[in-house]
């Protein structure tokens, strides 16, 4: 791949790992880490119900937040994380009021919010790269 080019695939691959990072974590329907390791443990199961496999899972899981974290952070700052949401909840209202989502459905409203979450951090993991693409300029880390 030449330098400066964007491969959409790549860009794809991001957003679809944000979107699984958000849905394996929690969703409305119950197939979730929080569901599987985390609700039995606060529903009188205690820490016993925690297993060697739940907690790998949590810390893959953990470790996936912080790396797509720190990636949009670095991407995108505060500043463009928070027009990226405000971007995103007014698309949101306007799904809403054109009736393509209903409000009355929490789960439909929770699984757009999931949506919408994976959407921002799959942009923060390829903004650099679009952003690169978009300006033609290179971004770099700076190294002490």
């Amino acid at each position: 791949m030449e330098t400066g080019s964007v491969k959409w695939s790549g860009v794809a691959a991001r957003l679809l790992a944000a979107l699984v990072l958000v849905f394996a974590t929690w969703n409305p329907d119950g197939f979730s880490f929080w569901h599987w390791a985390v609700a039995p443990a606060f529903n009188g199961g205690g820490l016993g119900t925690i297993g060697p496999l739940k907690l790998l899972a949590g810390i893959v899981l953990l470790i996936g937040w912080f790396v797509v974290l720190q990636a949009t952070r670095k991407s995108l700052g505060l500043v463009g994380a928070v027009l990226s949401a405000a971007l995103a909840a007014c698309v949101l209202w306007l799904l809403i009021d054109w009736h393509v989502v209903s409000a009355r459905s929490s789960r439909g409203v929770a699984r757009a919010v999931l949506v919408v979450l994976g959407v921002i951090l799959g942009i923060g993991l390829s903004w650099s790269l679009l952003r690169g693409r978009l300006t033609g300029q290179m971004a770099t880390d700076e190294v002490a």
